[in-house]
């Protein structure tokens, strides 16, 4: 049984959840051909972010993206684990970028999805190979989808 959850705990910004639940089913189906899902997103204040951050991975401050990977070797095949994107953070990054805070919420989406499917981004290279992956999957995304519609108004 797949099961997609999002919750919004922030106050940043006013989000189209269903939207990013529509883009998150399709990645997971069409992009990641994910088969059996137990997944949970959730947009989280800068505040909770840094709580997490220095909880869970001894860093210090806030960050973009926490993914946390619940799966056991009893079913390996399962996508199991939590994705925590920090609202704030979206908003300063796309500044930096010069992007939209939309599009940085659906890379962070699609950032923690390829931890969750084994992608890592310590080693250079492998960030390198991380990186280029995100950037084709934004790319079909944002021909499919209008992003800039997570806004809500």
């Amino acid at each position: 049984m797949n099961e997609l959850v999002f919750r919004n705990r922030q106050k940043h910004r006013r989000i189209r959840l269903s939207l990013l639940k529509s883009i998150a089913k399709t990645l997971l189906a069409q992009s990641l051909q994910v088969p059996s899902f137990q997944l949970g997103v959730s947009l989280i204040s800068d505040e909770e972010m840094t709580l997490l951050n220095e909880t869970f991975l001894n860093h210090e401050g806030s960050t973009d993206v926490v993914t946390f990977d619940h799966r056991d070797a009893e079913s390996p095949e399962l996508l199991y684990g939590e994705i925590c994107i920090s609202v704030p953070d979206a908003v300063l990054q796309a500044r930096q970028y010069k992007t939209s805070w939309q599009s940085e919420i659906v890379r962070y989406l699609i950032h923690g999805l390829l931890h969750l499917r084994g992608y890592d981004d310590i080693d250079p290279a492998h960030r390198r190979t991380m990186k280029r992956r995100e950037r084709t999957l934004l790319n079909a995304i944002a021909k499919q989808f209008p992003i800039d519609e997570l806004a809500l108004r």
